[in-house]
């Protein structure tokens, strides 16, 4: 039997004096969430979470949605993302939205119906309101969308000593560029000056002098795989995106590129397996079953009508019973030719 104060004795156990000790969520579980969200991306969550009751959940996800890092909203995708933002007050969406690139806000605001992205929007900036509904105005695959409006672009007559002065005296700033855009009289891009050339330029000299005039421009209409394949044909870093008229309105990054490619591969992969419906990994169980329900009684068709044939020729089989071991090995020899054909048509 154990003695008094020992573990498991009922004068051992602390007696809650408060509210905040008998409800789970508190200030230290969210702080301890947060961090093991940032440091090992959830490993640790279970643990925390182990005893925690669905309601006690439920708020927790609540508060870390009203107070979430901007970083992990902008990297969630599909389901995930609409019901965190479904948790979320319009209030605290919209105070990332003035945080992030064009293209990054456009991204949660575009999964949300018209009208609670009317109310986030009402509570965001004029200016910062401006240019994201000009980035949701473009057509949802074009380059308008991927695009980012932050950029740096100076006049070919500055010298090199202007342009890194203006930098460093330029408050909205970009957090990350890459290359320097050159521009004509009328806005519109002439030249590219990347960023490790600009540097070890002395200041007197002018950008016309060190510019690259072949700079490949990208009209804000074209889809965003023909973006994609221009960024991986070319290896650029960043290229500028211009309008009708052929003004300067915006860059789109390596990353942004690269997100598209990632996704490309995955519809094909998707239309290939004959799965042409939106997928999502995140998707409850349900929800998938519907999605493929089609292509699965359309295969179980083709199944019967296979076996309908070969019942058909029962009585060939019968007389020559070679056929009937003859039949697996079609069958296997088939499901093993489209499996490659399938890689190889990935991968190409």
């Amino acid at each position: 039997m154990s003695e008094p104060g020992q573990s498991g004795d009922p004068a051992n156990i602390a007696t809650p004096t408060s509210f905040k000790d008998v409800c789970a969520v508190n200030t230290e579980l969210v702080r301890a969430v947060e961090a093991a969200l940032a440091d090992d991306h959830g490993a640790a969550l279970p643990e925390l979470l182990a005893d925690m009751r669905p309601a006690d959940i439920a708020d927790l996800v609540v508060v870390l949605g009203d107070d979430l890092d901007i970083d992990t909203l902008i990297d969630l995708e599909g389901s995930v993302l609409e019901d965190l933002l479904a948790v979320m007050s319009p209030h605290a969406v919209a105070r990332t939205i003035p945080k992030l690139d064009t293209d990054e806000a456009v991204h949660p605001l575009k999964e949300m119906d018209e009208a609670r992205r009317d109310q986030v929007l009402a509570r965001v900036p004029a200016l910062d309101r401006a240019a994201v509904l000009e980035g949701l105005s473009f057509p949802e695959d074009s380059a308008g969308r991927l695009m980012q409006r932050g950029l740096i672009a100076v006049p070919a007559y500055w010298s090199v000593g202007q342009v890194v002065d203006y930098c460093r005296d330029t408050a909205d700033f970009p957090d990350d560029f890459y290359e320097i855009f050159v521009i004509g009289p009328r806005y519109r891009p002439i030249g590219q000056v990347v960023l490790n050339r600009l540097i070890r330029t002395q200041r007197p000299v002018l950008m016309r002098e060190i510019m690259e005039a072949e700079a490949k421009t990208i009209p804000v209409n074209m889809d965003q795989e023909e973006v994609a394949f221009l960024f991986q044909r070319y290896r650029l870093a960043s290229a500028p995106v211009i309008d009708a008229a052929g003004r300067l309105i915006g860059v789109i990054t390596f990353d942004d590129a690269a997100t598209v490619l990632k996704e490309k591969v995955e519809e094909d992969l998707m239309r290939l397996s004959g799965v042409l419906s939106e997928t999502d990994l995140h998707d409850r169980t349900l929800r998938s079953t519907r999605t493929r329900a089609t292509w699965l009684l359309l295969n179980l068709g083709t199944a019967i009508l296979a076996s309908l044939v070969i019942a058909f020729f029962e009585a060939t089989i019968e007389q020559i019973v070679a056929l009937a071991v003859l039949m697996p090995i079609v069958a296997s020899m088939g499901g093993n030719a489209g499996t490659q054909t399938l890689t190889v048509a990935v991968r190409a």
